[in-house]
């Protein structure tokens, strides 16, 4: 640590999609979790937007990785680059004396098992982190949304991040009861592509798929006056590899991905099932609420709520709630420490 070094502190939602970093109460950092590297010397080339900019379409001395698969660290030495690289664009803008010590609050996935959670840390601290703070995304949510964690009633909230589903039911500062399946976006993406391959031939990528999924993805057939237009898909023909335009409607992305959905509407019910009904009148009473990437797909919400007969709430800024409420746990650490590991 060199003499000029001080202590700076940043809340971090660490995603499987994106990572987003807030800096003295602002968002300074939303980015894709997604970093490229040189093959022959290891050394990072870019991070973030460009590197998502490179992906599926580097050369052999390039390769870009997504460092988190199903919400956990897949690549250790990636990500601890990625993490790097990310906490610069933090201090980008500002003359530094030194580099500074930080203290950081992470949001994890709440299924995490100790040797992930460990992963985390270690990453975090090799990333200059010197007082690194853990916290389970459903109650950064939780927090990131308004909702008073510490109150003595029963709130439940569904994050469908990039690649898992984290759902809990939080009373008196703490989960009661919770399931975290490694079934999300990237699931639906997946869904995606096969269907195009198989139903119209076309080859897509996972890139590709995902604009599907942003532009068509819907978890209803009949969406009413809120459909959107069609989407044309270019691609090369599976077998001729000729070009192909394919225009896609909102309806067959329904039908595709609607197995996956139904794993998260099955998920929903099985964390209900373990609720002790005092907290499930509450929960009746207050409805759902919905955060992460997930939550922005057409017809979820009313989807669930027709499915399950509880009311679903999709957040204001479903996108940012845990890193908001990493933010504000990072503020107050010292009445928030009982929910930070």
């Amino acid at each position: 640590m060199g003499f000029f070094s001080f202590i700076q502190e940043i809340a971090m939602d660490l995603g499987t999609a994106n990572t987003i970093i807030i800096s003295d109460d602002k968002i300074v950092v939303d980015e894709p979790s997604v970093v490229a590297l040189d093959r022959r010397t290891n050394k990072m080339i870019a991070v973030g937007n460009k590197a998502k900019m490179m992906y599926e379409k580097t050369h052999e001395n390039i390769r870009t990785i997504r460092p988190l698969r199903d919400g956990v660290i897949a690549d250790f030495s990636a990500c601890e680059q990625m993490m790097r690289g990310l906490i610069k664009m933090v201090n980008s803008g500002r003359r530094l004396f030194g580099s500074p010590s930080l203290r950081m609050v992470i949001g994890v996935p709440s299924g995490s098992t100790e040797v992930e959670l460990r992963a985390v840390r270690d990453s975090a601290e090799h990333a200059d982190g010197r007082d690194v703070y853990l916290i389970f995304e459903p109650m950064a949510a939780a927090i990131g949304i308004g909702i008073d964690v510490e109150a003595p009633e029963g709130n439940m909230i569904v994050d469908i991040g990039g690649g898992s589903t984290e759902i809990a039911v939080i009373s008196l500062g703490g989960i009661v009861s919770n399931n975290s399946i490694r079934v999300a976006g990237d699931e639906l993406t997946n869904d995606i592509q096969e269907y195009m391959s198989r139903q119209h031939n076309v080859k897509v990528s996972e890139r590709m798929a995902e604009r599907i999924k942003i532009n068509v993805g819907s978890a209803l057939t009949d969406l009413g006056d809120e459909a959107p237009e069609d989407y044309v898909v270019h691609g090369p023909n599976r077998i001729t590899a000729l070009p192909m335009e394919v225009p896609v409607c909102y309806q067959e992305i329904a039908h595709c991905i609607d197995k996956t959905i139904a794993k998260i509407e099955n998920a929903v019910l099985s964390a209900l099932e373990a609720t002790p009904p005092e907290l499930y009148a509450d929960i009746v009473k207050n409805g759902i609420y919905l955060t992460g990437g997930g939550a922005l797909l057409r017809g979820l919400d009313k989807r669930l709520t027709d499915k399950i007969n509880i009311k679903f709430h999709i957040a204001d800024d479903p996108l940012h709630s845990v890193a908001n409420g990493a933010g504000i746990a990072l503020k107050n650490v010292d009445r928030f420490s009982f929910l930070m590991r």
